[in-house]
């Protein structure tokens, strides 16, 4: 299934490449996938089998007409027909992953026990950034079980510096000892 996904989503990149619209149409896709995310039922609609297909096609039109791209919106019609927008968060995650990596940008998944202020987000980022050599969109979780500190997932690659991430290193420590 994720194949399919990372086939469409891949396709709908290199199209948008080819016309130069790759950021404005990413921001829409995630505008859509916001909006689906938001709004299950509306989903559930346009996957519904008991409704003719030509009346999915003709919300989706009235939907978003104004407001898409003609590609986003043939994009969305063509996953309809073909009883795949259930798979539409897939497609858009392999869309962004093609533009950040044709534009050089790394994304950064960071789990804290809080919140991080400004200020800390955005020596985060210079430091990633510095480190890399790409530009970097920190992605934040907030994951009470860390105690403290961050865990930072980039590349492939994860950073711990929380508490949790600490006390555990001691613990192995304290048993290869004791053992």
């Amino acid at each position: 299934m994720m194949r399919v996904a990372e086939l469409y989503g891949g396709s709908l990149y290199d199209l948008a490449a080819e016309e130069k619209q790759e950021r404005d149409l990413l921001e829409e896709m995630q505008g859509v996938q916001h909006l689906l995310r938001e709004n299950p039922q509306y989903a559930a609609l346009l996957s519904e089998p008991s409704i003719p297909k030509e009346k999915r096609l003709e919300l989706l039109d009235q939907a978003f007409r104004a407001e898409l791209k003609p590609y986003l919106l043939n994009f969305l019609k063509l996953i309809t027909e073909r009883g795949l927008l259930f798979q539409y968060a897939g497609m858009c995650r392999a869309y962004e992953q093609r533009f950040n990596k044709a534009h050089n940008i790394a994304e950064a998944l960071v789990r804290t026990a809080v919140p991080l202020e400004e200020a800390e987000r955005g020596k985060l980022k210079e430091a990633l950034e510095k480190q890399s050599g790409k530009q970097v969109v920190l992605k934040e979780r907030i994951d009470a079980s860390l105690l403290g500190g961050m865990v930072v997932e980039m590349d492939g690659k994860t950073l711990d510096g929380s508490v949790a991430g600490r006390l555990l290193a001691i613990r192995k420590k304290v048993e290869e000892i004791v053992l």
